[in-house]
């Protein structure tokens, strides 16, 4: 039996030309499509451009171009962002790939959806070509190819990964108020907290340092003022287990 083996797997049987392998390949392009989301005023929004083919005119669709042959895939994000925006500041986290046959009116097309979150106020849009500009996320209804599609499937990522990952204090000023945490976390999870809880459950994490100040010219009851305490988390951020609304 072990001579068998052998005799089928001598070295004969092996392909020796990579290349001609690859050519015969069926040829798919792939494409990046980027997923900016932002918070401003409370409001969670995200940025959209209006197609460019005139099978969706008038749609809005995502941020998207062809990976070149010679790009990783991050590369070719990263470029399509800073050729859109002009912005070359944003991180981008890869999601997950859309391969569905018919995405696409010309053709199959895989891409590979990438997304980030951050505050609109940080960040200033260089370019404005083809009504480039954030639109409320809850206003977004039909786009072009599956974008809509695309946008759900990151928003639910990125409702999952703002509640095992601290990320919603990038958004905030340094000096921050419960109230505007709530704010930020009610805006990207959808949902209503209750105050009690909410404050609770930041508390037990020993993560926010009270810096003994009080808002200021606010249209509400001052309230307290905090930071966030990121060198603890650096340190403690292998026992991290989440936030749990």
């Amino acid at each position: 039996m072990k001579k068998n083996y052998l005799e089928k797997n001598k070295p004969e049987h092996l392909i020796k030309d990579a290349k001609l392998l690859v050519v015969n390949y069926p040829k798919v392009p792939l494409t990046v499509d980027c997923v900016i989301f932002g918070f401003e005023e409370n409001k969670l929004k995200v940025l959209v451009i209006k197609s460019d083919l005139e099978y969706y005119k008038e749609h809005y669709s995502l941020l998207g171009d062809i990976v070149k042959d010679n790009e990783e895939l991050d590369e070719a994000a990263y470029r399509i962002l800073k050729e859109r925006t002009g912005m070359n500041d944003v991180f981008l986290d890869q999601v997950r790939a859309f391969s569905h046959p018919n995405r696409h009116p010309g053709g199959r097309v895989i891409t590979v959806a990438y997304c980030s979150l951050l505050n609109i106020n940080h960040h200033q849009l260089k370019i404005h070509d083809n009504d480039l500009n954030w639109h409320s996320l809850s206003d977004l209804a039909e786009m072009a190819f599956d974008h809509k599609e695309i946008v759900d499937q990151c928003y639910a990522w990125l409702q999952k990964r703002i509640q095992e990952h601290p990320l919603g204090f990038n958004l905030l000023p340094v000096k921050f108020s419960l109230r505007e945490l709530q704010n930020l976390y009610e805006a990207i999870l959808a949902v209503s907290l209750d105050r009690r809880n909410f404050r609770k459950k930041f508390a037990s994490m020993d993560l926010l340092i009270d810096i003994d100040e009080m808002e200021q010219d606010v249209p509400h009851r001052p309230g307290k003022l905090y930071k966030f305490n990121f060198e603890k988390y650096e340190k403690s951020k292998r026992k991290w287990i989440g936030i749990d609304f």
